[in-house]
């Protein structure tokens, strides 16, 4: 007999949490299962639940909105948890209006937003209130794989979940960088340089300036944090096994190296979604009023499209919106060397 739906729902998130940890075990309804388990458990019920055409016609209403609970419960957590070193995540009901308030610090730190203007490009505007809206809209995506691969045990929920979510995340991402970029050129001249490779005294005039406001985190990529070395006679042991088996140090002259998330656009892995030539430098004043803001509204929502041929694949779309809250203590260093031509001079000096 088929689970009560609300059990199937716990079945469903416990099963999309144990595949960022397949090696583990997991309890569910008393018992310790592993991914495995769990996998094979979900499948058995839900081809209870749907597991011919006739049934699938009836109850599929029911998957759907199973997916759609899971995807709610998981995403923005997931979210917050990449991004949390420089976003605020939150959650807001349909139809709410998405409302941030804003610390109050040093009056020298002018702060502005950038969000979408009417034009569909970031602006940047000046605040004049302590609270401030971000926009929302809706971002969508499909899962390229059928309902009935995975009922005949061709693929996994797990590998669904996770394709839906990674294109959601990648989507969130998108505009995280666009939201930075359209706030770059605001920033003020003396905080931000371009130059053809890392230049320590450059990247070090920055850092002073950031770390006038408190302890400095650097925000960057894997690609740009191998070539912030410091001089020889700074290296530590902890620095070489940093450099060992990460690929960069951890710290450079008392401020923490963050890496930025990244991913692809296409399936050959040869086009990044973000552009390698940054470096934030993020003083702690800013890290206490997190730059980013990252908003979702409402439930996901979850359909069905039936191809030509018959197949089906599952569309997924969520509502959300990101907005920059920039401050003049922030600074930004690129290395030209690995920008987007379209970003080779973006900084508008």
């Amino acid at each position: 007999m088929a689970l009560p739906i609300n059990e199937l729902k716990q079945l469903m998130l416990a099963t999309a949490k144990a595949s960022q940890a397949p090696a583990a075990n997991f309890s569910f309804a008393g018992k310790e299962l592993s991914a495995y388990d769990l996998n094979e458990t979900l499948r058995a019920e839900l081809n209870e639940l749907a597991g011919d055409h006739n049934a699938y016609r009836r109850n599929k209403l029911d998957v759907f909105e199973l997916i759609e609970e899971t995807v709610d419960e998981l995403l923005p957590n997931r979210i917050r948890n990449t991004y949390e070193m420089f976003a605020e995540t939150r959650t807001f009901a349909q139809g709410d209006k998405p409302v941030f308030t804003r610390k109050m610090g040093k009056a020298r730190a002018r702060q502005f937003v950038s969000r979408v203007g009417l034009a569909g490009l970031y602006e940047v505007f000046k605040l004049d209130k302590q609270s401030f809206t971000v926009e929302t809209t809706a971002f969508g995506g499909a899962a390229q794989i059928g309902f009935e691969e995975f009922l005949d045990g061709r693929v996994d929920f797990a590998e669904l979940t996770e394709v839906v979510m990674q294109g959601l995340e990648d989507a969130v991402y998108a505009e995280v960088t666009k939201a930075l970029m359209g706030a770059l050129t605001q920033l003020p001249e003396a905080n931000r340089h371009a130059a053809a490779g890392f230049s320590a005294t450059e990247f070090d005039k920055l850092l002073n300036i950031a770390r006038l406001d408190g302890e400095v985190t650097i925000l960057t990529s894997l690609e740009l944090a191998s070539k912030i070395v410091m001089p020889e006679q700074w290296i530590s042991s902890e620095d070489k096994t940093d450099v060992r088996n990460q690929g960069y140090v951890g710290m450079y002259k008392g401020a923490r190296v963050a890496i930025l998330p990244q991913y692809y656009l296409d399936l050959a892995n040869t086009q990044l979604g973000v552009d390698p030539s940054f470096a934030w430098l993020l003083p702690a004043g800013s890290l206490n009023e997190k730059p980013i803001k990252i908003a979702f509204e409402g439930q996901t929502i979850v359909d069905e499209y039936t191809n030509y041929d018959r197949s089906r694949e599952i569309q997924v779309y969520k509502k959300f919106g990101v907005t920059a809250l920039m401050t003049n203590n922030i600074c930004v260093y690129q290395d030209t060397n690995l920008a987007f031509p379209e970003h080779s001079s973006v900084m508008g000096k």
